[in-house]
């Protein structure tokens, strides 16, 4: 079965096929970075991360680019409201960013382009747009002119009379229309800016997306990603400024994520209920949070609250536990032959399930109820009174495997013992058989503070962490 792709510029299901056969080349818009991200920042980083993973899981090469936004209103004026450079601000978020979704199992871009570092191709790309009539300078601004791009509106689906009229002037622009947006902006004083044909200023927002596309994956590109917030106007213009330049289609397939509420309402400013990831990482296990965003498909809205973030806990838990228990019982299993392809059958058929879900839009909601439904059967094979270690290394593998496309590793229990707490179970179990139960209590208290449950079972002591 191929992948299909919900594509925003289509509204429907299609079928993937890249422009270069096993090779995919994906563009995704990163933050601007003037703060650390919030979890609505987090979840794109997420789920396009899942995304590039089940590509390479299924064979592809992707060649995958998320920019920074390190020039910007928000970046400037948090600089002079702490009385540091632009660059300087751009920097430490950046580390902070790549920080942040590191923790969360997210893989390193193939590129991580910035604005600074792109100027000169920005600025040959707006120099071309004006020699073409696309674009037009006033007083060292530089404006696009959405009208003289044919079809403009065509991936928010809106007429260009719609769009119109919510457009405004807003004071000191100088633009003939009220749809026409910023490429390059005259600089203003003390701020920062770049030499230009129009005179020093810096590049607008939607531009820069457009050039670092062409720099670093072509004219036209398999998808483009990011935020359901994006679509207009962002998306929307950098598909009139790319085409309009290329006389090319953009980007053959656009994905945009849904929006994250908390406890029920949409995250904003206005509300002040915004989370920031990093304060979310101190708190909580970052793979657990990595498996909650997922838990939802990715174009669907997803609620925030704390309790939900505990039932993400106990759900990946209850595979972590069943993985545990496989391995406890392995020590003990023989190369038995009896059933056991029939069970090798049913674990392949479980692995096939997943990657039904997942070529289905990347759903790694249904895909995570396949990794339930395969532990489950791992525990109904652990009933048995006689186990293959053949059919619970298939059984791991299985569980392993699809869990890393979803980018969630198992530690393996033995690296994270050190020496101490093994000392500390040995002894527990030495006061356990010589009925001393206030020493065994209390030293179950102690690895408790160190953060391991120990769980008595009837095939012996298992621990994991808390």
């Amino acid at each position: 079965m191929s992948i299909t792709v919900y594509n925003t510029l289509t509204r429907k299901k299609e079928a993937f096929t890249p422009l270069e056969e096993g090779k995919v080349s994906m563009y995704v818009c990163g933050p601007t970075v003037y703060n650390y991200i919030h979890i609505g920042n987090a979840r794109p980083a997420i789920v396009f991360d899942a995304v590039r993973r089940y590509f390479e899981y299924k064979g592809y090469d992707v060649d995958y680019v998320l920019n920074f936004t390190d020039v910007d209103d928000k970046i400037i004026k948090t600089a002079k409201e702490l009385g540091e450079e632009v660059p300087d601000i751009a920097n430490r978020f950046i580390d902070a960013y790549l920080e942040d979704v590191g923790a969360l199992g997210v893989k390193k871009a193939t590129h991580n382009p910035r604005v600074m570092d792109t100027m000169d191709d920005i600025i040959h790309f707006i120099a071309a747009l004006v020699e073409k009539g696309y674009a037009y300078s006033v007083d060292g601004d530089v404006y696009f002119k959405p009208r003289s791009f044919e079809g403009y509106g065509k991936l928010s689906h809106q007429s260009i009379d719609e769009l119109r009229s919510g457009a405004r002037i807003q004071i000191g622009e100088k633009k003939e229309d009220p749809l026409d947006f910023a490429l390059w902006k005259r600089a203003k004083d003390e701020e920062i800016a770049w030499e230009s044909p129009w005179g020093e200023g810096r590049p607008g927002w939607h531009i820069e997306c457009s050039a670092m596309a062409k720099k670093y994956l072509g004219e036209t590109i398999d998808i483009h990603a990011g935020g359901q917030d994006l679509t207009f106007p962002h998306h929307e213009n950098e598909i009139a400024q790319s085409e309009a330049m290329n006389g090319k289609s953009f980007a053959n397939y656009w994905m945009h994520n849904g929006y994250i509420n908390i406890d029920n309402e949409k995250m904003s400013k206005s509300l002040g209920n915004f989370v920031l990831t990093r304060d979310l990482i101190e708190q909580h296990d970052p793979q657990v949070l990595r498996f909650f965003m997922l838990s939802v498909h990715y174009r669907n809205p997803i609620n925030f609250t704390e309790e939900l973030l505990e039932g993400a806990h106990n759900s990946l838990d209850r595979i972590k536990t069943a993985y545990s228990n496989l391995e406890h019982r392995k020590e003990s299993s023989l190369n038995l032959e009896k059933d056991t392809n029939k069970w090798l059958e049913k674990v392949n058929a479980f692995k096939q399930q997943f990657e039904k879900e997942m070529d289905d839009d990347f759903n790694t909601a249904n895909a995570i109820s396949v990794l339930f439904d395969l532990t489950k059967e791992a525990n109904v094979y652990l009933q048995s009174n006689q186990t293959s270690s053949n059919v619970i290394e298939a059984f791991q593998e299985a569980i392993t495997t699809l869990l890393s496309v979803l980018g969630i590793t198992l530690q393996e229990d033995s690296v994270l013992l050190d020496e101490e707490i093994e000392a500390l179970i040995e002894e527990r179990n030495e006061a356990r058989s010589a009925r001393n139960f206030a020493r065994a209590d209390e030293i179950r208290d102690m690895l408790k503070e160190k953060n391991i449950i120990l769980e008595d079972t009837a095939q012996g002591i298992r621990w994991k962490r808390g």
